[in-house]
Order: structure tokens, then sequence, then C-alpha cells
């Protein structure tokens, strides 16, 4: 897909590596719709730098776990672009549950967003898609998808649902749609790391480093622009998940 003129909605874009894929498509020529559930603020100064480099750019505040507010974020792209031509499903809930629990807060929010979110969004937005004749699907999952993570049940839980959801709309949308996956390793450091967690996450990957927004955007934008590629998932963990294997085998 030529991103040119084309039109992505980018959930989770106000901030942090959403922010740097909505600013790639938007390099690449594409309007694109910031999505944001509180960070207003955030979400119009990164529209204003997507418009800074030549395309329409639209905050629009929903929360993807909300059915009747996905609705009218999708809505308000037709009224203003006409439809949508790529969906980045890239909100995400990080939240310590230990297991077992009496408190199903965080499973019940984090099945909300990384479940019913893309869910949600996909199902809204396939519609003018396959109305447009084409599309492109991109939903951000993490290491998570593929080992367990001690204390984030709900989260590992919710991130392996976006793979096997990504197999099925692309199943399920071709050949006019195409939908893939991105699993995302260390990229921004989050708050609650210390110098030293941060380094050891670093010495955990074979590359011996975090990556960068940039590195984990030119992914998503790549499965955009790969018009052969459907019901895939790539990998950008810098080789983390092999990192513990470097000093010995068994």
């Amino acid at each position: 897909m030529d991103l040119e003129g084309k039109t992505a909605l980018v959930t989770g874009s106000a901030k942090r590596v959403g922010r740097i894929i909505a600013l790639t498509l938007a390099e690449a020529g594409a309007n694109v719709i910031i999505n944001y559930n509180h960070s207003a603020d955030a979400a119009e100064a990164t529209a204003a730098e997507a418009e800074a480099l030549g395309v329409g750019a639209l905050p629009v505040s929903a929360d993807v776990g909300n059915y009747q507010q996905v609705e009218s974020m999708v809505q308000a792209a037709t009224d203003r672009f006409g439809g949508i031509d790529v969906l980045v499903n890239n909100a995400s809930s990080f939240h310590n549950d230990p297991f077992p629990t009496t408190d199903l807060t965080v499973w019940n929010q984090s099945i909300a967003t990384l479940v019913n979110g893309p869910f949600f969004c996909t199902n809204l937005a396939a519609p003018s898609m396959l109305e447009r004749g084409g599309g492109a699907i991109v939903s951000v999952s993490d290491l998570s998808s593929i080992e367990a993570w001690p204390g984030y049940i709900a989260h590992a839980v919710g991130k392996s649902a976006i793979i096997a959801m990504t197999r099925q709309f692309a199943l399920e949308l071709a050949p006019t749609v195409r939908a893939n996956a991105v699993v995302f390793g260390p990229a921004l450091r989050p708050d609650d790391y210390d110098d030293g967690k941060y380094q050891r996450t670093a010495s955990n990957t074979l590359v011996g480093r975090w990556g960068t927004p940039e590195e984990m955007s030119n992914a998503v934008k790549y499965l955009v622009e790969a018009d052969y590629v459907t019901g895939e998932t790539l990998v950008i963990d810098g080789g983390q998940r092999y990192g513990h294997r470097q000093k010995e085998a068994g």
C-alpha cells in the first residue's frame, strides 16, 4: 500500500510509541486520526506535528473498550476523511495483577483494552476498508504473548489474544484487507524501571541495547506497505526472547 493520501487510525497515539507510529505514517503521506483516552493536550500536540508534515490530522477521544465511543470515533474519521484505509491497534494497558486474586479490576480493564479494543476498532473500521477496496491492519502485541510474565496474567492473555485475532482478521477479510501483528520488545523506559533494571533489560537482548520507537514504528510501516504479507506476526525485540540463552544451554 502506498500511504500517500491514505487515512490511518492509530489508537493510543497521543504519546510514547503510538505517537511515533502516527508521525511515521504521516511522514509517508497519510492523514492520521490520533486516538487518545485521557491525554488531550498530548494528542493535540501530536496532531499539530502531523499537520506540519503536510497531512490532515484529527485528535479523537475514545476508550477503545467502549463500543459506542469507537463507533463515534470511526464516524468522525469518516466525516473528516471519507473513510479509513489503515488501522493500527496500539492502545494498551499494563498493570500488575498477582494471581490468584479477589480483585478483578485489572483483569476487566486489561481485557477491555487489549481484547475488546482491537476487536471493536477492527469490526467498525473494516467495512470502510472493504468498501474502499483495500486496507491494512497492524495490531501491537509484546513478548508476553509468547512467554509467561509473572504478575501480569491479564496483560499476557490480552496480548496473546491480539495474535489470535490477527490471524482471524486476515482470514475473514481476505483478499481485500490484510492484517498483521508486531511483537515489540523494549523501546521506551517505563517510569518504574530503576537504572539496574534498565541495564539488565538491555543486556538480556542479543544486540545489547534497548530498541527505539522509530525502529518499532518502521516495522508497522513495513507491514502496512507490504502487499504480500498477511496473517503474520513480526517480532521486533533485538533477540530479547533468546537473550537468556547466551550463557548456557539446557
